[in-house]
């Protein structure tokens, strides 16, 4: 993880540069990329929650076509940067999305370090998924560690500590909070969504020329509703 630095500039700076390079050769080998908006495929991901909600019941694959149908090419339409937490699969809980239609990275936390900047940047600049979610989830073990490094003076073995640290900004502006944890659960992936574009040339230019958007949300263990923020 990138520790008290938050997110490598340097490294994103480099990232960017080298992808910028090969996006158009990458492209042409992937073929091409969704048709869908950054708005429509939004507009996916909040339908399939309904659905994943309201009628768990159909929520119902033929991934043996899929498997087929993406074997030589992949066009993801939205990138989720989701919690490791086993409780939290993208593909099911936005309503049954099977291969090749989510690009996914997940870690504790829901967090960005050098590896799930570069995956983002070239599910962005490379695959064209025009929309970026990164989803937080209540009670985050991720989350609580932070929350009690910060309340509770906690320490933790291994890199856990380490891994944990960019959430404790979070942690110190939601102090105080009825909800600590869900607090700063939400803030640090509000926190995190604004600082991509910041973190990446490759991000921010897509941003500014309008073919892609950045969204946090918080999926809510017990009911399985997924908010935007």
């Amino acid at each position: 993880m990138l520790g008290r630095r938050g997110f490598l500039m340097g490294a994103g700076a480099l990232a960017g540069a080298v992808l910028a390079a090969a996006a158009p050769a990458a492209l042409a080998a992937e073929g091409a990329p969704t048709s869908l908006s950054s708005d429509d495929a939004l507009a996916q991901l909040k339908a399939g929650n309904a659905r994943y909600v309201s009628h768990p019941d159909i929520c119902a694959l033929d991934i043996a076509q899929q498997r087929e149908s993406v074997a030589a090419h992949q066009a993801p339409w939205a990138t989720i940067i989701a919690c490791a937490d086993s409780r939290v699969p993208p593909e099911l809980i936005f309503g049954g999305h099977g291969v090749g239609e989510l690009f996914v990275a997940r870690n504790a936390g829901n967090l960005v370090d050098t590896a799930t900047l570069g995956t983002v940047e070239y599910g962005a600049a490379v695959l064209g998924s025009p929309l970026i979610v990164v989803l937080a989830h209540t009670a985050c073990g991720a989350v609580k560690a932070a929350c009690d490094v910060v309340a509770k003076n906690a320490t933790y073995p291994g890199a856990i500590g380490t891994m944990i640290e960019p959430i404790l900004p979070a942690a110190l502006a939601a102090r105080g909070a009825d909800d600590y944890v869900n607090a700063t659960a939400k803030l640090s992936a509000q926190r995190t969504a604004a600082r991509l574009p910041a973190s990446s040339t490759l991000i921010s230019g897509l941003v500014n020329d309008g073919k892609l958007k950045i969204v946090a949300a918080i999926y809510d263990l017990k009911s399985g509703v997924v908010t935007y923020l």
